[in-house]
């Protein structure tokens, strides 16, 4: 087997990194598509599906292992970081470490792949990342999901300039030894440095791990050029280039889903900026959760699942190779990841106007939350901050049914700053661009998580519809007695019993109780964080 190369040997300049051995002899450089899954399969890494897709497992780690993940804390960056939950801090010493470890493992592999490509489809706003890995699919992954030198999305004459570096050591595991060495509980390590640009994956082969990575890169760096960085998905009428909207949320809320609609172009489904130019995808690709995945059900999904695509912990048959998509014993947290042009009249590049409408998906494990309701400024702000959703199954370690879960501006543990500063970022967009902000609960009704049932798609597709088309703006509302909440009198396509939560419950008291339940936790999250007494005013009333 021989590297593909396409340019001079690689320096990388920080203390540990010069040690990576990146001769041409052992570089698999920027390898298209094609050559990745030839060498993924050749190589035992994966196996092909009968719809073309690449079939890879990740080992015990099938999710985000956030509580792993360290900030190298220096004078530097201390004074912008928002300290504790998900940003703990790592000393620069055993950030060398931790870097040795990797660069000691990748030195000793066989051969080792490299991506250079762009985070970001505005050529004013976007970063070159670099990432280095032994295995090819993760390659394949990475090139899947950004922007390669040369393509379309990134524009013909682009010229790359490296910002940020990702080494992939996830096949080595720290041992007990190093763990205690190190002062962490565990074999896995994602250690990231915002001064050095530069992150470090130990021991887990997830891939989402290198995506997410590069969002908390983008999440420190585009503030600073007044770009409001936003986790959330985005599309566009296909008709009206001024009708952008916006879908926030975490994994398994619906972003991928609700964004892949065949009357709009999808600008693209995870990760985005809003600039004084409007809005624009850092990603070149889509990462969409499989489980209970069906053609009818999501049909531009379900196609965009193909040759040079990656399945990432799908059950196939043995025999036909077909997926299982209703499989969950590999995970439940089973993925597919897609170039964007895989969609039909995706936007390329992915740069749209500013949005008309900003959607907040929560998915209410209480079965509580109503279904739509349209926000003020306030509350838009106090719901923003807060980021209450559920927990879904799989997309972390150690979840295995939704969870309620506070999670601020939707997307907590990609936030390297303080959740003020992202807020204060969204309420400046949306009063200057005058954007309407709801909020769609596409979780629970008629109970809670066990008793009952999760909200109809089709009823989802229809709040969304009349929110996009402009009919739900004019809409009579009355505000829900305990959340304050504004809630539709009518829906086109919805049942009307359906527009009040109290009244999908058969006991009106048992969701009383579980309504002041949740709106007790809104209180005791909002303590956390400093924000005005008129948008701590727009939280509930119970």
């Amino acid at each position: 087997m021989t590297a593909a190369n396409t340019a001079s040997p690689v320096a990388l300049s920080f203390k540990g990194l010069d040690r990576l051995d990146l001769s041409p002899s052992r570089v698999h450089r920027n390898l298209a598509p094609a050559k990745l899954v030839e060498l993924a399969l050749a190589r035992g890494e994966g196996t092909m599906a009968a719809n073309g897709g690449l079939v890879c497992l990740t080992g015990d780690r099938t999710g985000r292992s956030p509580k792993d993940k360290y900030l190298e804390d220096t004078a530097g960056v201390h004074s912008k970081i928002g300290w504790g939950g998900f940003n703990a801090p790592i000393t620069p010493a055993n950030f060398d470490k931790v870097l040795d470890l990797a660069v000691n493992h990748l030195n000793a592999a066989k051969d080792l792949f490299m991506f250079e490509g762009f985070v970001g489809a505005d050529p004013h706003h976007r970063l070159g990342a670099r990432v280095i890995s032994e295995q090819a699919w993760h390659a394949l992954f990475i090139r899947t999901l950004f922007i390669p030198q040369g393509s379309p999305a990134a524009g013909k004459d682009a010229k790359w300039k490296h910002d940020w570096t990702i080494i992939n050591a996830g096949k080595r595991r720290l041992t007990a030894a190093e763990q205690a060495d190190l002062g962490v509980k565990g074999p896995v390590l994602i250690a990231q440095s915002l001064e050095r640009k530069t992150v470090v994956i130990i021991g887990t082969e997830y891939a989402g791990e290198m995506k997410k990575s590069l969002f908390y890169a983008m999440n420190y760096d585009m503030p600073e050029v007044g770009v409001f960085p936003m986790h959330c998905s985005a599309n566009v009428d296909k008709k009206d280039p001024s009708n952008v909207a916006l879908f926030f949320g975490l994994s398994g809320t619906g972003k991928t889903t609700l964004s892949a609609d065949p009357n709009r172009a999808l600008i693209g489904d995870d990760e985005h900026g809003w600039s004084d130019n409007g809005v624009f995808n850092f990603e070149g690709g889509c990462y969409a959760k499989c489980i209970k995945l069906s053609k009818d059900g999501e049909p531009q999904i379900w196609n965009a699942i193909k040759f040079g695509s990656v399945l990432e912990n799908v059950m196939i048959d043995p025999v036909t190779r077909i997926p299982d998509f209703d499989s969950d014993v590999i995970a439940e947290n089973s993925r597919a990841t897609y170039p964007l042009d895989y969609i039909p009249d995706a936007v390329i590049p992915s740069i749209a106007g500013h949005p008309k409408n900003v959607i907040f998906l929560t998915a209410d494990a209480y079965g509580v939350m109503p279904p739509v309701s349209k926000l003020t400024r306030e509350q838009a702000m106090y719901y923003f901050i807060n980021g209450y959703t559920s927990k879904l199954a799989g997309t972390e370690l150690g979840v295995k049914e939704p969870q309620p879960n506070f999670s601020a501006c939707f997307g907590a543990p990609f936030l390297p700053r303080p959740a003020k500063v992202y807020a204060e970022m969204l309420a400046a967009k949306v009063a200057k661009h005058n954007a309407d902000v709801w909020l769609l609960n596409t979780g629970w009704t008629g109970g809670p998580y066990g008793v009952g049932s999760r909200f109809s798609l089709k009823y989802t597709r229809a709040f969304v519809t009349a929110i996009l088309n402009g009919t739900l703006r004019s809409a009579k509302f009355t505000p829900d007695a305990v959340f304050g909440l504004p809630l539709p009198e009518k829906v086109d396509g919805v049942p009307s019993e359906v527009l009040n939560p109290r009244n999908t419950w058969k006991d009106g008291a048992a969701y009383d109780a579980q309504a002041k339940k949740l709106a007790q936790g809104f209180r005791d999250n909002d303590k956390k964080f400093d924000m005005p007494d008129a948008v701590r005013a727009a939280g509930p009333r119970g």
